[in-house]
């Protein structure tokens, strides 16, 4: 059964979300950092996606992310969206997408209602990213993939939506100070690029105008 919460969330999502992915990114890991960019500036970016997915609970709605495993090359122990890059044989970032939640997590696409998008996004390893924004009904199973996924959790959507939990942070790059926003939660660290596609979702659907 709808809840209300869940309700007000579709509509508000049917009026504000993307009905397709906008081709070019608008906010990037680059926007808090104009003397002290690390993204390449003539490379072509390669294309990715990754899967916001909300989970309506009986207390409230949800966001899903996953924990990367602390042993991993690049980006260990980060917070994630279940995503990654888009194959050639993905039909298309929803699709890519899908595949990289169901790889990473174990969830079966058929959980997974596709709602809309947020705006493109560019991380500091360029990547532009295409986030779908989706509905997950309650029900599924998680079985993470051990390789790559230390954890699967979620955290409350009110929690995150409220921008004074946006934090800005800083750490040193190369001798100058690069800034992102960061939303630590319950021993979570959330940051850089997944905060900013966070802050994305709230200014896109939240923001007053």
């Amino acid at each position: 059964m709808t809840t209300g919460e869940e309700a007000a969330f579709r509509a508000l999502a049917a009026r504000r979300l993307h009905v397709a992915p906008p081709p070019l990114h608008s906010f990037s890991d680059d926007d808090l950092n104009p003397t002290a960019r690390m993204i390449p500036q003539h490379e072509e970016p390669k294309p990715a996606a990754v899967l916001v997915p909300v989970v309506p609970r009986a207390d409230g709605l949800t966001l899903l992310l996953t924990e990367r495993q602390p042993h991993l090359r690049r980006h260990a122990g980060q917070i994630a969206f279940p995503g990654g890059r888009i194959d050639a044989t993905d039909q298309d970032a929803t699709a890519a997408a899908l595949r990289e939640m169901e790889e990473e997590t174990g969830i079966a696409p058929s959980f997974v209602e596709p709602l809309g998008f947020l705006d493109t996004y560019l991380t500091s390893t360029n990547y532009r990213v295409v986030p779908v924004v989706a509905m997950l009904r309650p029900g599924f199973r998680v079985t993470p993939q051990e390789a790559e996924v230390k954890d699967v959790f979620e955290v409350p959507l009110d929690f995150l939506m409220d921008p004074a939990h946006h934090e800005r942070h800083s750490r040193d790059w190369q001798g100058r100070t690069r800034y992102y926003y960061a939303m630590p939660w319950q021993g979570r660290y959330i940051w850089g690029a997944t905060a900013g596609m966070i802050r994305n979702l709230y200014r896109l659907m939240y923001e007053p105008a």
